[in-house]
This record gives structure tokens, sequence and C-alpha cells, in this order.
């Protein structure tokens, strides 16, 4: 008889246990709040945008809003500051991983280091006009190997854009 409640008490405890961690994966996951229809529907036309891999492929003024006040970005594959640990002051604290242009809007995917190791979706419209761009959406998520992985994390929630991250 005791056999049997032991049985009893520990498939319980399984239940519950698969009960929370289902809810927990829930909570974890994001989705896209604040990116506008017109703007979800641009970003979504793959055909407009073309991949580029290099800081000097972009705008200085997109460069400079991904950048914030260190002023650089390093280009992929170069050295930059990782971690919180300074070594190197000269060194970065922000790495380009690709951007991608189309027409006046401008996707920067970037990561960003320091406590913690981030990846961040900048997407920014810069008009021919206009001295300096406009922020159009952020979001943290990632690494995505190009724009075609970025547009499914889009449409499959994976971004999350709830806080105001800082660029």
């Amino acid at each position: 008889m005791m056999a049997v409640l032991r049985r009893a008490m520990s498939m319980k405890h399984i239940s519950v246990y698969l009960v929370f961690a289902t809810a927990i994966q829930g909570l974890c996951s994001a989705d896209v709040t604040k990116l506008a229809a017109d703007d979800r529907k641009v970003l979504g036309n793959a055909s407009r945008f073309h991949e580029v891999h290099s800081t000097s492929d972009l705008p200085s003024a997109i460069v400079a809003l991904c950048a914030g006040d260190g002023g650089k970005i390093a280009e992929p594959g170069q050295k930059w500051t990782a971690t919180d640990a300074i070594i190197d002051p000269t060194l970065p604290g922000k790495r380009l991983i690709w951007a991608a242009a189309g027409g006046d809007y401008y996707v920067v995917h970037y990561e960003r280091g320091g406590i913690a190791h981030t990846y961040h979706i900048l997407v920014a419209k810069l008009t021919n006009n206009a001295a300096k761009p406009k922020v159009v959406w952020s979001a943290v998520g990632g690494p995505f190997n190009d724009y075609a992985a970025f547009l499914q994390a889009l449409r499959s929630g994976k971004l999350d854009d709830r806080l105001d991250y800082a660029h």
C-alpha cells in the first residue's frame, strides 16, 4: 500500500513540475508589440533589402545611432569589449553582425558587451532630406545569421521589444 501511495505522490510531483515548466516557458517568450504594421510590412519584403557586412557600407548617421556614446562599433570578426572587464579602453563595446539596407530603411544587427552579452536589432529610417535618422523600432534577440533569420524571428515572436533598451 505504501508503495502505491509513494508512486501516486511521485506522479503528482511530476505533474506539478510539468505545469511549472510550461508556465515558465510561456513567460520567457516575447512578442513584438511596438512595431507599426506599416513598418512590419516593409521589413517583411525581403527582396527590398540587401545585406551589408561593414560599417563603411552604411551611412555614418546610422552607424552613429548604433554606436552610441562611444562613437565606434567594431566590424564583424574584429576585436571588441565583449564583457564588463575593460582591458583595452580603445576597443568598442559593440560589434556589427550584419546590416541590411532597403530604400530609406536600415536594419542593423549587432552585439553589445558588458555584464550581459546581448544581441540587438535596430531599425532606422533615413530619408534623403533628413539630417538625422529616425529610430523606427528596436529589440533584443538573436544572434541571427542573416536577414532571412531575422524575419523568421520577427514572425515567430523571438524578439523582445517590451523594454526601451539603449542602442
